[in-house]
């Protein structure tokens, strides 16, 4: 079977990199289903884990963890599905991921494909719809705010893939008013599109810009990148008793600033789930079939902003680049042209 992976962590300028590789066809798992991988989407973790993560001895590493295919096979204890369903999810981080012809993938992580989206669209969505849906309803818990109180969410970033699926879901499912923040022209434009009631620059400081839309403080931060550098800012917007939640990776994250507020903190991880096999684990089954439905609803709209043709190390080589260099608005997508 051909895959693209690499057996060193090198930068992505490496020839070495990413590499074309032959591997064996995947073993089913009793809860497996095997998928035809049809599309997949490049995500920070692809770089973060290529430039650091573990590689096992003598083995590929194989990236991946958004994908789009057709069930081919189904492991003896799977329900939810058949040879022949489309699926997208976003994999478990502990096994080979989509980069590669065909995938083995747990049924409790997997969701139908919403009918109303092609490959690449689907192959968009699904890691960020976890993530956002995670960070809104099971850390910070959203819904459950007194609907008489004015609540107000800020998502710092929200122009990247996980605000741009985040700002969608809080505007369609909460009563909360959102704030995004982007400092170009086109970011802003694109955060008012996908659900953002307002934005505010994150170049500028935060608070007199708020004050000028007539908010005096946020009961919920989202923090999508650069979370240490806005410590101070955040700590500043919060309410006594709001919530911060995060989801990238601060280097000597300072919550002192948090303390005389009793300012809540949340860390999400979409792999938590299925790394440790948790009991909630098929809630993200759960939550993709639930976002299908709102997509195919059109509720929520797909992601996809840049497509490429071709799945292998050349054109996921290119994909790295263009992530690693920090401008990407919205979702970048390979795709088998076969498919």
């Amino acid at each position: 079977m051909k895959a693209v992976g690499f057996f060193k962590n090198l930068p992505i300028d490496q020839p070495q990199a990413l590499q074309d590789i032959d591997v064996p066809e995947p073993e089913l798992r009793e809860h497996d289903l095997l998928v035809d991988v049809r599309a997949v989407s490049v995500n920070p973790v692809d770089t973060k884990v290529r430039a650091h993560g573990d590689v096992p001895a003598g083995q590929p590493r194989i990236l991946g963890w958004d994908a789009a295919g057709v069930v081919r096979e189904v492991g003896p204890g799977v329900t939810r599905f058949k040879a022949g369903d489309r699926v997208w999810y976003a994999g478990d981080i502990t096994r080979p991921g989509s980069n590669a012809e065909r995938q083995a993938v747990d049924e409790r992580i997997v969701g139908p494909m919403p009918a109303s989206l092609d490959f690449d669209e689907a192959a968009s969505l699904p890691l960020t719809a976890i993530t956002a849906w995670e960070l809104l309803f099971d850390r910070l818990r959203v819904h459950e705010a007194d609907p008489t109180e004015h609540r107000v969410l800020l998502v710092v970033g929200a122009a990247g893939g996980v605000g741009s699926i985040l700002t969608q879901l809080a505007r369609r499912l909460t009563g909360v008013t959102i704030v995004g923040t982007a400092s170009r022209p086109e970011t802003r434009d694109w955060v008012m599109s996908h659900g953002a009631h307002h934005t505010i620059d994150h170049h500028q400081p935060w608070k007199p810009q708020l004050q000028k839309l007539g908010i005096d403080g946020v009961a919920y931060v989202v923090g999508l990148n650069h979370s240490a550098t806005y410590v101070p800012q955040i700590a500043d917007v919060l309410v006594p008793e709001g919530q911060f939640a995060l989801i990238d990776d601060p280097v000597g994250l300072d919550i002192s600033p948090f303390k005389g507020k009793s300012i809540a903190i949340h860390w999400e991880l979409m792999f938590t789930r299925a790394m440790f096999g948790t009991a909630t684990m098929a809630r993200q089954h759960a939550l993709l079939r639930r976002v299908a439905e709102l997509v195919d609803r059109g509720d929520i709209t797909h992601t996809l902003t840049q497509r490429i043709d071709g799945i292998d190390a050349a054109r996921l080589i290119e994909a790295h680049r263009q992530l690693e260099a920090g401008s990407m608005l919205g979702k970048l997508v390979l795709v088998r042209p076969d498919k």
